[in-house]
């Protein structure tokens, strides 16, 4: 009788390994994504203008990953999907232009227009492994485009965590390693024969 509660025991112990090294991995899988891969953040050429959103489509984009927009003498606008769809650059959600506060760009919507702009899906991390097989590069535009449209995963993963996301996946893996304890104890309980009210 003894070994049989040591055996449940032990499957509990590993159930509880099992869903923490589960949790812990759907978080630390942060990535950044350099948007544009090696050519950055710019204004496509005119017969190349859905080059971002091919590198859109070729990447798959999870909560805690980032997107690092490398540019010079131009600016990234976070709009609603209304203003993302008709280029509208008034009044966006967020603006950035890291360190070029004197950049002047007078013809931003033209930017926008001539494929400037991007879209990004964010996806569940369960939807990862069924999603990940299936990821594979868009079609070229047309034959001039393709060598830039090769593709390749360009991206990094954190190695630093004084960012929000950091916080939020260690919150993430606490939650889920006490969650998974909560669980033992209560399966433990049971294969005690003790009853919780």
């Amino acid at each position: 009788m003894a070994s049989q509660h040591f055996g449940v025991v032990c499957s509990c112990m590993i159930m509880m390994m099992i869903i923490f090294l589960g949790a812990s991995s759907a978080v630390e899988g942060a990535r950044d994504f350099k948007v544009g891969d090696h050519l950055g953040w710019h204004e496509p050429g005119p017969n190349n203008i859905s080059y971002y959103i091919q590198w859109a489509q070729r990447n798959r984009f999870q909560i805690g990953d980032s997107l690092v927009f490398e540019y010079q003498n131009d600016s990234v606008l976070v709009v609603e999907k209304w203003k993302y769809f008709h280029c509208d650059t008034n009044n966006p959600i967020t603006f950035y232009d890291d360190g070029n506060s004197t950049v002047i760009l007078d013809r931003s919507e033209n930017h926008c227009h001539n494929g400037q702009k991007l879209i990004v899906e964010v996806i569940s991390p369960q939807h990862m492994a069924i999603l990940r097989p299936a990821a594979s590069p868009a079609p070229a535009e047309d034959a001039s485009s393709s060598s830039e449209l090769a593709p390749s995963p360009y991206y990094h993963h954190h190695h630093h965590g004084s960012n929000a996301s950091s916080s939020t996946s260690r919150f993430m893996m606490i939650g889920s390693a006490v969650m998974a304890l909560l669980v033992t104890f209560v399966v433990v309980l049971f294969a005690f024969g003790v009853s919780v009210v």
